[in-house]
């Protein structure tokens, strides 16, 4: 038997490059986490898949330092609207052009491996996160110390084991690290086959317009998305006798693209049938192994939140690993990952589910339910972000599990610049010698008033002193006087503190 010793050891191995792992492994690179991230594809695949994030996404590729780099590679979204067979709306969801509380835009178009590519490059910047390409694990062996973790390089056909104290796996809808934890899937009852089609606009054709496009048709209802430059989406239903890859045969799809564009007007880019589905993991996280993106939940596209949900994962998990891993902090603190994230993307997909009834004309009226009825005009869809589910936030304090808002420090900076990927206290004064103290010892940022104009504020529209942030930006919990203060650092002062990355 080989001596574990003489495995090479990392503190966190994730299966899988794509955005969510590329993120994590960045995100784990800040907290100075050795990193090891196995793929088993040789490149970034070239065509698109994932189209939209929104401002919470942007917000945590500003905390790896990366969205002046995809920023620019980006289009804003002016939003989503609901069309019936006749093209009367049924839904709007326009999305405001102006900033967001969370700092950034609300709605982000993007073409996937322009992003992947970024987040990839960004891993070069932390020595000791590593990447290695074709590579395929085929086996995870956990023990009370950490995980053996067997793969074969596809370049040359060697089997090569390594040793993780944990393993994530980013590793798809067909997780082989979720098959090694044993979790079954919870079903929410939608799947339905849409035929995917991309293209590539030959010549101007402005009529198509930036808003993304709900035909709400029962004959076969169908999606219209604005992409980057000059790519669009569409999605159109399969009808239950139509064959998967008939549908997908090019005469076929110009067919049915036949009302919007022909092929003086595009080329096409990628066409193929994808079942779109609704489930999610019963169990995200056994002993040293855990799950994060579509390992873990699945959802239908229509409120494109797929990779955004990962996204939260990847900064939900990020500094609880670094915090065990690096801090001190008890094991445990893990548990805290699917019992808050869980909740949050189950409601989203919900929604999904309910926005899909109105485009399938199934439940159209459960459907509009979930927008704002006005009179003479279409309903009024805002969604509003989830809260977490029960964990570390203090949920009898006032904002707990919220998301926190982004100042704008006085210098013409963001306030999640100065606070890193670290736990910060908002607070309009500065607080006591003593707390401040127990604060920098836990490696708490303090923000005040005189930093940023915009807390006092917000401090005040809420009734509270102050409010201590995560390191992803949700609220533990907030303070109306000095007792529930030191409620507050007691709870994040050793051992819980992500360690200091700065």
């Amino acid at each position: 038997m080989q001596d574990k010793s003489a495995f090479e050891e990392f503190d966190v191995v994730i299966v899988g490059r794509g955005p969510v792992g590329a993120t994590l492994a960045n995100l784990l690179g800040l907290c100075g986490v050795r990193t090891l991230a196995l793929e088993r594809e040789a490149r970034t695949y070239h065509l698109p898949r994932a189209v939209h994030f929104d401002d919470e996404c942007m917000r945590v590729f500003q905390t790896i330092g990366l969205a002046d780099a995809i920023l620019p590679q980006t289009i804003l979204s002016p939003g989503m609207l609901f069309l019936d067979a006749d093209g009367k709306m049924l839904l709007d969801w326009s999305r405001p052009q102006t900033l967001t509380p969370m700092g950034w835009n609300l709605s982000y178009r993007f073409h996937q491996p322009d992003l992947e590519d970024v987040l990839l490059g960004g891993l070069a910047r932390w020595p000791h996160v590593t990447l290695r390409s074709r590579c395929d694990v085929f086996a995870l062996d956990q023990d009370e110390t950490g995980v053996r973790v067997r793969y074969e390089d596809l370049s040359n056909g060697r089997l090569t084991e390594v040793r993780a104290a944990y393993v994530v796996g980013c590793d798809g809808a067909r997780s082989l690290v979720r098959r090694f934890i044993g979790s079954g899937m919870d079903d929410l009852g939608f799947h339905e086959r849409w035929l995917v089609i991309d293209v590539l606009l030959t010549r101007e054709r402005d009529d198509l317009g930036d808003y993304s496009l709900q035909h709400c048709d029962p004959r076969r209802p169908a999606t219209y998305v604005r992409g980057t430059g000059a790519r669009r989406r569409w999605e159109i239903t399969v009808l239950p006798d139509e064959n998967s890859n008939e549908v997908a045969e090019p005469a076929k799809v110009w067919e049915l693209l036949s009302r919007w564009v022909t092929p003086d007007d595009a080329e096409l880019e990628r066409a193929a049938v994808y079942t779109f589905h609704s489930v999610i993991a019963q169990q995200w996280h056994s002993g040293r192994l855990l799950l994060a993106g579509d390992s873990a939940h699945q959802t239908p596209p229509f409120l494109g939140q797929g990779m955004c949900a990962g996204i939260r994962d990847a900064a939900n998990l990020a500094w609880k690993l670094a915090a065990v891993i690096r801090g001190g902090a008890a094991a445990d603190l893990l548990d805290t990952y699917q019992s808050e994230r869980q909740p949050h993307v189950r409601e989203f997909i919900e929604l999904a589910i309910r926005l899909g009834g109105v485009i399938n004309t199934k439940a159209i009226e459960t459907g509009l339910a979930a927008g704002q009825v006005r009179e003479n005009a279409p309903v009024k869809l805002e969604v509003k972000k989830p809260l977490l589910g029960p964990g570390l936030a203090l949920g009898d304090l006032p904002l707990a599990g919220h998301l926190a808002p982004q100042f704008e420090l006085k210098d013409g900076r963001r306030s999640d610049d100065r606070i890193g990927y670290s736990h910060a206290l908002l607070v309009e004064a500065p607080a006591t010698l003593a707390s401040r103290l127990a604060l920098s010892h836990a490696g708490i940022k303090i923000l005040t008033s005189d930093d940023a104009e915009g807390i006092g504020p917000w401090l005040h529209e809420h009734g509270i002193t102050a409010a201590l942030v995560r390191p992803d930006r949700y609220v533990l919990g907030a303070a109306r006087n000095d007792a529930e203060l030191d409620r507050l650092v007691a709870a994040i002062t050793p051992p819980t503190h992500v360690p200091s990355a700065a």
